[in-house]
């Protein structure tokens, strides 16, 4: 594991605010959605920090919304309430691989992968990547045209290991959208930095 808690700037309130503004965006074409419990998962969404590179990673979300739980119960909202917050929280996580189930659950999960891609998404990635102490790419074959995607050792891999696939899975028409916009972005970026290598 990388680092003391709450030393990864990709994870840092600036992530919280952008996910909530991706949140208000979604939630403004979805007039049944519950802002406040929104609004709540989206603070505690990552409130239990696990690196990228830890064994517990797939757990957590699924950790945070345990703690979440604990956060909200001197607040006395019903248990149902609760449920669905911690549901929104635990199922926003691409590692976890939860269905959302609710209409809040979606808008969080759509929230917090707009932020993992697009210009955004390209300064996370390699941000993480230096975190990580990866290479930038494969000086042999940048584009993994004729060997396996390995984003562990080289950061341009996470965009097709990853990245690109995240936009198919988005769950709201907002969010969809949105992350057409996003992955264009992020195609011109890894066009021009292949361009850029002569890769």
């Amino acid at each position: 594991m990388l680092g003391p808690a709450g030393t990864d700037g990709s994870h840092d309130l600036t992530h919280i605010q952008r996910v909530w503004r991706n949140a208000l965006a979604i939630a403004a074409t979805e007039p049944a959605a519950d802002t406040e419990l929104l609004l709540a998962a989206v603070i505690l969404h990552d409130c239990v920090a696990v690196e990228k590179d830890s064994p517990l990673r797939s757990q957590a979300s699924r950790l945070s919304a345990e703690r979440a739980r604990e956060l909200v119960r001197p607040l006395g909202w019903s248990a149902e309430r609760v449920d669905a917050l911690a549901h929104a929280i635990a199922t926003h996580s691409f590692s976890a691989g939860l269905t959302p189930e609710t209409l809040e659950a979606r808008i969080m999960q759509d929230a917090d992968r707009l932020d993992a891609i697009g210009a955004i998404g390209v300064a996370r990635c390699f941000y993480i990547g230096g975190r990580l102490q990866s290479g930038l790419y494969s000086p042999d074959d940048p584009a993994a045209d004729a060997r396996p995607l390995d984003d562990k050792r080289f950061v341009l891999d996470h965009f097709k290991a990853k990245l690109f696939q995240v936009v198919d899975g988005f769950l709201t028409p907002a969010g969809q959208a949105m992350a057409a916009e996003r992955s264009r972005t992020m195609h011109t970026f890894v066009s021009n930095f292949l361009s850029e290598i002569g890769g």
